[in-house]
């Protein structure tokens, strides 16, 4: 089988450009491990970048790469690989596996649109908030793979009442809204898409002693962000997508509610599920102190004796465990989780995430990130917010063409590095790119639920590229001023203040 061009440019590039890199090049005199890091660095981006090799091999270049060549020590490289966030990530994922298991997320899908209505702007909304919800706490790819089918029955149903023709321009918007505003939920909590739990790792990676983001500060400061982007997304659609009639008097809820019906009555498994659903999120969102204010609401963590020993990984194990313990009434001798439903958790991205956090390791300790980070120091030069602006907009449209996880484990040590170098507070920096990486609504590629609906073929290309274009350029306006009028008072950031954590020099 021939190797495509693309093949030659991103393995053989990647190689010959990490050798040039290690052999000639000397970025930091008498320190060695600077230069070796940026050519390790390149190899794995030039990988990610082009997928010559899967992303999870790619990863695992530190473990190999970083103790032949004197960066960290093999042990400790090994140990970013495994820690509080990919139990997290496992434990989050566990749940919304047991949901899909039995069926719990097309129950609340379609329960959402019997409550928000048949008008063609109803029925827009309500699939697009089923979609935004649901990506909060299961992945966007799983969202996505379980809505576009019932949008799918709903569009030949739609098509059979009222017209293919009549129906075909809509029915891009209904799509279109699923792809989008599954990303759009999705940044809204840590769980909810990838680039947000490698955020919360790299920032304790190279700020360990800066205070913790839990799940609720998180929450907190990115619901709005999703709740105003939400917004403008459903106007934006229905505006362009709208039908010429706009009121159906030929469909009811008959539709949704024969679906629903289909489902059969709730289960006892689907109601244990839910409840510890609902359990974890409590859990989550009330675990640290939340601070209002001059109003302070105390988390249950301050219960136990040691309450930093707790975190939102603790939490989602518990409940991960739970599971595995409650016998099912429908199955004898079956728990409401199993290993082999488990074992459909991504351990790719799993991996994806270490090689990520091993990165951000190497580039605090060899001191790459603070190199770079004095070569961009010019930026201090210009204004704060032309700055997140310009992140923004770096992020979003360089995450249209490359993996959004690993596009943010490369960036956000370089950010760190840089705010650390013209003393600013990291996460001015550090918050919009994480966001702005989940913001990319052009191609088909940008995200996986992008792909999905793409797939349906029910639009072009250039269907999703112009309005996503449209809607990019709105996210990086939207994440620029909330995180400029509302993330800094969240995060206590203060213009005129570097805070004593951020200080690694």
């Amino acid at each position: 089988m021939k190797a495509s061009p693309k093949f030659y440019i991103g393995f053989y590039g990647g190689i010959i450009l990490f050798l040039l890199i290690a052999i000639f090049g000397n970025l930091s005199p008498g320190h060695p491990e600077v230069t070796y890091t940026m050519a390790v660095a390149v190899l794995m981006a030039m990988w990610w970048i082009t997928e010559v090799v899967p992303l999870a091999i790619t990863s695992l270049l530190p473990v190999v790469l970083f103790p032949l060549l004197g960066i960290m020590n093999g042990k400790d490289v090994s140990s970013t690989y495994f820690n509080h966030v990919i139990f997290l990530f496992i434990g989050g994922f566990i749940i919304a596996l047991a949901m899909q298991k039995w069926d719990l997320h097309r129950r609340i899908a379609l329960k959402i649109l019997m409550v928000t209505g048949v008008s063609p702007g109803r029925i827009l909304l309500g699939f697009m908030f089923a979609s935004s919800f649901l990506s909060m706490w299961i992945s966007n790819t799983a969202t996505a793979m379980m809505m576009v089918p019932i949008l799918i029955s709903i569009i030949q149903k739609l098509e059979e009442i009222i017209g293919k023709k009549e129906i075909k321009r809509y029915s891009i918007g209904l799509l279109l809204g699923v792809a989008y505003s599954a990303s759009i939920g999705g940044i809204a909590t840590l769980v909810g898409t990838p680039p947000n739990l490698s955020f919360a790792r790299i920032f304790q990676i190279m700020f360990p002693e800066a205070p913790e983001v839990s799940f609720a500060s998180w929450f907190i400061f990115a619901l709005p962000i999703t709740i105003i982007f939400f917004i403008i997304t459903w106007s934006y659609l229905y505006f362009l997508f709208r039908p010429k009639n706009k009121k159906w008097s030929n469909i009811d809820h008959k539709t949704f509610k024969k679906q629903y019906s289909s489902l059969g009555p709730v289960s006892y498994e689907e109601r244990v599920v839910f409840v510890v659903f609902i359990s974890l999120a409590f859990l989550w969102l009330f675990r640290s102190n939340i601070t209002i204010g001059n109003f302070t609401i105390p988390g249950w963590s301050s219960l136990f004796n040691h309450p930093e020993y707790i975190n939102d990984g603790t939490v989602a194990i518990l409940a991960s465990v739970i599971l595995f313990l409650i016998p099912s009434k429908a199955y004898k001798n079956k728990r409401l989780m199993d290993w082999k439903t488990a074992s459909g958790i991504p351990w790719n991205i799993v991996l994806l995430f270490g090689g990520g956090f091993a990165l951000a390791s190497g580039f605090k300790e060899a001191g790459l990130s603070l190199w770079v980070g004095n070569q961009l120091s010019f930026v201090g030069n210009y204004h704060p917010l032309i700055v997140i602006a310009t992140i923004c907009f770096m992020m979003t449209f360089l995450t249209e063409l490359t993996s959004n996880t690993a596009t943010t484990e490369m960036l956000l040590p370089i950010l760190a590095g840089l705010s650390v170098s013209i003393e600013i507070n990291p996460l001015l920096f550090m918050l919009p790119a994480t966001l702005s990486a989940s913001m990319a609504f052009m191609l088909p590629v940008a995200t996986p639920p992008n792909a999905i609906v793409f797939g349906t073929n029910r639009l072009q290309v250039m269907d999703m590229a112009k309005n996503g274009l449209v809607l990019n350029l709105i996210g990086v306006i939207v994440i620029t001023l909330t995180t400029w009028f509302i993330g800094t008072h969240i995060f206590d950031i203060q213009m005129d203040v570097f805070p004593e954590w951020a200080n690694i020099k």
